[in-house]
């Protein structure tokens, strides 16, 4: 397997950091370019970064110098990695795709362009190509491809069982979301500490929007016709620091499924991807719990090394046929470690 040279856009943000963390060890990937603001560029990475990670800085990264984030900066590199804000990520990551790098990013602004898939690779892995009609460049060297917002990515993966055995009708979801996914700083202590602030701005239209595409259907023009399922959705912010908590109610396409049936669709479900044996992808990407307490962020939200998808509490609803609880690490699987699961797909699938 070729290693591959990949740079870090926004690598002094926290997202930034966790693919500096991700990436430490990586067999296929080497960063050896960080891109940043300017006022962090031309400083080695120790200093130009508050670290807030629970581990040293890797070492292979320490001392290198921050650059810019445009493509002459970047050298060489064979992709890039954005952990960019959204407020400059659409103008940067549009102008290294242009001079012919891919650009795997967890930025929100291409998630809705029609050509640029919006990527789960256990539940969407046909959407990659969508690139093909992607024209940064004649030759379709640069290309974009996201991954969604740190809810919709457990969302999707715990419904995928279900969807796949009976279909999905309509959803109503709540998320309980974690601290870090506010990025640094964050929330004030003292909104969030013994208390639960009732809104997200702009979570809830994202939660009931980015599903439709990534369930949806890939048509012969390279577009994504949405999956057109109702969908509710309400945004909490709690005071936990790692792992978004989901409740989800699901009424299904199929009628008068049993319990029975639904806990062998999680136990029988197979992942499209397994055949390739990613390295972040874990072997069971959704797992249904029999523990009515779980599960729980602080005890769950690492599984997998924070790459799998914990459902709980499987049971018949009232008014829809199910409810459940599922849990994802919104900073690895939710939002770094998709991204980098992303690449390895494309590799594996000959797009990078």
């Amino acid at each position: 397997m070729k290693n591959y040279k990949v740079g870090v856009l926004g690598a002094t943000g926290a997202v930034g950091q966790k693919f500096i963390r991700l990436l430490e060890d990586h067999p296929w990937f080497t960063v050896t370019a960080i891109g940043a603001s300017e006022r962090s560029a031309g400083k080695p990475y120790h200093e130009a970064a508050h670290w807030i990670e629970d581990i040293s800085i890797p070492e292979n990264v320490k001392n290198q110098i921050v650059k810019t984030c445009d493509p002459k900066a970047m050298g060489d590199v064979d992709f890039v990695f954005s952990g960019l804000d959204a407020a400059v990520a659409g103008g940067l990551e549009l102008e290294i795709a242009k001079a012919g790098i891919p650009v795997i990013t967890n930025a929100r602004n291409y998630r809705r362009e029609a050509h640029v898939p919006l990527l789960v690779p256990e539940v969407n892995p046909g959407h990659i190509e969508m690139i093909k009609k992607q024209s940064y460049t004649a030759e379709n060297k640069g290309f974009i491809v996201t991954n969604p917002n740190c809810v919709c990515v457990p969302l999707t993966l715990s419904l995928k069982p279900l969807a796949d055995a009976f279909g999905i009708e309509s959803i109503v979801v709540t998320s309980m979301q974690a601290v870090s996914g506010a990025g640094y700083p964050g929330v004030p202590s003292l909104d969030i500490m013994g208390n639960v602030m009732p809104h997200i701005g702009g979570e809830e239209e994202k939660i009931m929007w980015e599903p439709q595409k990534v369930l949806g259907t890939l048509q012969n023009d390279g577009t994504v016709k949405n999956a057109g399922i109702p969908i509710h959705a309400s945004a909490y912010r709690v005071p936990v620091l790692e792992g978004h908590l989901l409740s989800v109610l699901v009424k299904l396409g199929k009628k008068n499924v049993s319990l029975e049936a639904a806990k062998e669709a999680y136990a029988n479900w197979v992942s499209p991807i397994a055949h390739h044996q990613l390295p972040s992808s874990p072997e069971h990407p959704v797992k249904l719990m029999e523990n009515v307490f779980f599960p729980q962020p602080r005890l769950h939200a690492y599984s997998a090394k924070g790459m799998q998808v914990s459902v709980g509490k499987l049971r018949k609803a009232g008014v829809y046929d199910f409810a459940y609880t599922a849990l994802g690490h919104n900073t690895i699987r939710g939002a770094a470690g998709g991204a980098v699961l992303n690449a390895e797909l494309l590799v594996a699938e000959g797009y990078l």
